[in-house]
């Protein structure tokens, strides 16, 4: 499966799931994830798309703890 893939996969279960999905392009701030869900009452998600076999690079693990410290959620999706 590719990353592109992959990432359809998981917008379309978090839209499923009632999150208001954005695929981000082009940001302020590189290392930024690729996808951000917000939901009413689950909150704010922020969610880097790899294939299980893709690596973070180190201003994308840097801004997934940047993120998470601001006390919102992240996560790596590999299409599991």
């Amino acid at each position: 499966m590719t990353e592109q893939q992959i990432q359809k996969k998981r917008i379309d279960q978090l839209e499923k799931e009632g999150y208001y999905v954005l695929k981000l392009i082009k940001t302020n701030k590189n290392g930024i994830p690729d996808v951000v869900a917000m939901h009413p009452e689950k909150g704010v998600l922020f969610s880097e798309i790899k294939t299980p076999k893709g690596r973070l690079s180190k201003i994308q693990e840097y801004r997934l703890k940047e993120i998470k410290g601001y006390g919102f959620d992240v996560e790596v999706y590999r299409g599991d």
